[in-house]
């Protein structure tokens, strides 16, 4: 935690931020367009089906397409609206107006779908690998019967070819999933929160019984309740763990829910590396005190626990003063480095960056415990040095933008001792000078608030060589600028985070720039 005095316009509104935080149950995290297909899609007995389709026509985008980012970002929420029309025109309850513009609609989205680059390169989004061939089958299904002039309410609609599993994915996918566990006799939690990819291939001995959201997901949960093959309370169940997030979403669904445990963490670690003001502390030492467990943490109830919640959980408890013990990352922990979950597929750089920052924070608070933890933070920083690429950043499968890991990476190298993380250090501040927009902001499709925040950080965390003195300081003047004008109260933050598709962490999104901004404001003295 800084030491430096903070303002008093920083104090009053990380207060208010971090009281917002504890009074929200929930999370702020707008809906998702993907979510809420699938619950359209599978849940008929839910009450708000009709809000639901008109937001999904709503939000179809002119091209035919929906979802955010740029192309390769819209396969699977366009597959994931289609296949949610196609679903509800196949019930045959819809009025005939309404019908049409579902067939029209499914029409433009199955063209947007044939539009698409045929081989990607695709993001590495949440099981996309079991999700897109999963639509895509679904989809198909519901084009046999148009073909066959035996769908519902289309109108003799003539929809055209197939739809294609785009390359890079796999048909069978889903099925050798399901077959796999399937022999093993046991689900593994990670399917948990995209069940819906393989429900249809799983024997009924695999179906998981849970209390709650299934994996966090309102998807997943709907996809369960619809595909029980004979568990008759199965959907009275399902309506009362859905029903509660559609209330609080106005019908619609997030990618996840609740989302406390990942929110209060990210926020309390940014303002605390500035200054947590007095008023907030009471508040972020309960959220470290109820979070923290030696036997690992979960980022939302029903997920499986993992090393990032676990390592920004130690972090949050050492910079709040509450020091933890980080031996509840030991589960983790592969031998060089730390796996963000058991049988995780791809690794992460940030959730090692946050295990870096969390033991370099407890030995800090704790200095007898560098013995045993000073030796695998330097095992760690050489490990997060190795996977810089060469222009000088990081990228990572949790955010779209490379800014987010590579600030999350200097913030823990910058605390490490020896020449290897400094010159890591120095070289990504090197290439984010190189990459600053014209009007002071960074990002990776554009500039935006957040990105900005992030590149701001970065150069605010490095040594600057003499020579490149008065550049550094240029480019955090406009930074600041740019921060200043474009920060306004309700700005609305474009999504960059990773689940299934992209989403936007509002509350998490605010405390970084926040932070930042006081940081901009504290270099100048």
């Amino acid at each position: 935690m800084s030491n430096t005095p903070v303002s008093t316009t920083y104090s009053e509104q990380a207060t208010r931020l971090v009281a917002g935080v504890a009074k929200d149950g929930w999370g702020s995290v707008r809906p998702s367009l993907y979510e809420t297909a699938r619950v359209t899609s599978v849940a008929p007995w839910l009450a708000g089906e009709s809000r639901r389709v008109a937001y999904l026509l709503e939000k179809q985008a002119a091209d035919g397409s929906w979802g955010d980012g740029p192309e390769p970002y819209r396969l699977l929420p366009t597959l994931s609206a289609v296949e949610a029309l196609l679903a509800v025109l196949r019930r045959g309850t819809t009025p005939a107006e309404r019908a049409g513009r579902l067939t029209a609609a499914a029409d433009r989205g199955l063209a947007a779908l044939r539009a698409l680059p045929p081989t990607g390169p695709w993001p590495d989004t949440a099981a996309a690998e079991i999700l897109v061939p999963s639509l895509v089958a679904r989809i198909n299904e519901h084009l046999d019967l148009a073909t066959a002039g035996e769908l519902p309410g289309s109108g003799g609609w003539s929809p055209g070819a197939r739809a294609a599993v785009p390359g890079g994915y796999h048909e069978a996918a889903p099925a050798y999933v399901a077959k796999k566990y399937g022999s093993a006799g046991s689900l593994p939690v990670k399917f948990h929160h995209t069940y819906e990819g393989i429900a249809g291939h799983l024997p009924e001995t695999l179906v998981p019984g849970v209390e709650g959201l299934l994996g966090s997901s309102p998807a997943a949960t709907a996809t369960l309740a619809a595909t029980a093959r004979s568990d008759s309370g199965a959907t009275a169940r399902a309506v009362a763990v859905l029903d509660p997030v559609a209330r609080r979403y106005d019908g619609l669904f997030p990618e996840a829910a609740p989302i406390l445990v990942f929110e209060r963490l990210w926020v309390a670690a940014a303002l605390a590396r500035v200054g947590l003001p007095d008023a907030t502390l009471a508040t972020v030492r309960g959220w470290a005190d109820q979070i923290y467990d030696p036997e690992g943490v979960r980022g939302a109830p029903g997920l499986m626990k993992d090393a990032d919640d676990t390592a920004m959980a130690v972090l949050v408890s050492s910079l709040a003063g509450r020091p933890r013990d980080p031996a509840a990352l030991d589960l983790f922990h592969n031998g060089s480095h730390y796996d963000c979950y058991l049988g995780e597929d791809t690794g992460s750089v940030t959730a090692n960056a946050h295990a870096l920052q969390a033991l370099l924070a407890h030995v800090r608070q704790r200095p007898e415990s560098a013995e045993t933890y000073g030796h695998r933070a330097d095992k760690l920083s050489d490990w997060l040095v190795g996977q810089q690429r060469p222009e000088g950043y990081w990228s990572d499968k949790w955010h779209a933008s490379p800014y987010y890991a590579t600030e999350r990476c200097v913030s823990g190298l910058a605390w490490c001792e020896g020449a290897h993380a400094a010159g890591a250090v120095g070289a990504a501040a090197a290439w984010v000078l190189e990459t600053q927009g014209g009007d002071g902001s960074w990002g990776v499709w554009g500039g935006t608030v957040e990105e900005t925040s992030y590149a701001a950080k970065i150069l605010l965390s490095a040594a600057v060589p003499e020579e490149a003195r008065g550049r550094h300081t240029r480019a955090l003047d406009d930074a600041e600028a740019y921060l200043s004008a474009a920060a306004l109260p309700g700005h609305r933050h474009p999504a960059l985070w990773h689940d299934k598709t992209l989403y936007a962490p509002d509350a998490m999104i605010e405390a970084e720039v926040l932070a930042v901004r006081e940081m901009l404001r504290a270099r100048r003295g």
